[in-house]
């Protein structure tokens, strides 16, 4: 069993990726599969809302790094999705990977309706699959970010994992990479991997 997660981080060495992997170390004692991926050298272009998804299953952009992303995802039990909060919001790159992924998830498996006809969504792609947001910020705007991921996560039906308190971090003032000298966080999210681990082993029994 595999868990995935994908830093929004435009930077290769940041105090989102850092964090995400005290999450992963915890979760390989638990035996499972980790694999991180970092978007600050992924192309991913943003949705043309052509809605080619629907009708083809498949995304119209070709040539980024789009598809092997989201076949990744498509093949992991669990998700993670984390980001260094700009303007109280989760980073562009992973904004957009995370519109794509949402949209074609949905029209794989299912039909979209006339207007007169009402949706009966029986899942996505990502359905059953476990997943959380993890957001870092120099002082605030946590609550934005954090509940922007949280909602992608709820309405693409992925059971979503909790913690103790929120999957937070605080760092980087002055550009500094120094997450893990936010104790409490570090405590919070190790105890957020021991829970999806857990989640994780019931679900694949």
């Amino acid at each position: 069993m595999k868990v995935l997660a994908i830093s929004g981080s435009p930077r290769e060495d940041s105090n989102t990726k850092t964090m995400i992997q005290q999450v992963l170390d915890e979760l390989n004692k638990h035996e499972l599969d980790t694999e991180l991926i970092s978007l600050c050298d992924k192309s991913i272009l943003p949705c043309k809302a052509c809605y080619h998804c629907v009708k083809h299953q498949s995304c119209i952009q070709k040539g980024d790094d789009f598809d092997e992303l989201f076949t990744k995802v498509k093949n992991a039990e669990g998700l993670i999705l984390g980001t260094p909060v700009y303007h109280g919001a989760a980073t562009a790159n992973l904004k957009a990977f995370i519109d794509r992924a949402g949209f074609l998830s949905r029209w794989v498996a299912s039909e979209m309706k006339e207007k007169n006809e009402s949706y009966n969504f029986q899942g996505t792609v990502f359905s059953g699959k476990v997943g959380a947001p993890l957001t870092i910020a120099r002082r605030t705007g946590q609550t934005f970010a954090f509940a922007e991921l949280l909602l992608w996560f709820t309405v693409n039906d992925f059971v979503v994992v909790g913690s103790s308190y929120w999957n937070v971090g605080m760092a980087g003032k002055g550009g500094a990479v120094d997450v893990l000298e936010d104790e409490e966080g570090i405590l919070n999210i190790k105890y957020f991997a021991s829970n999806m681990a857990s989640v994780i082993n019931k679900l694949n029994k």
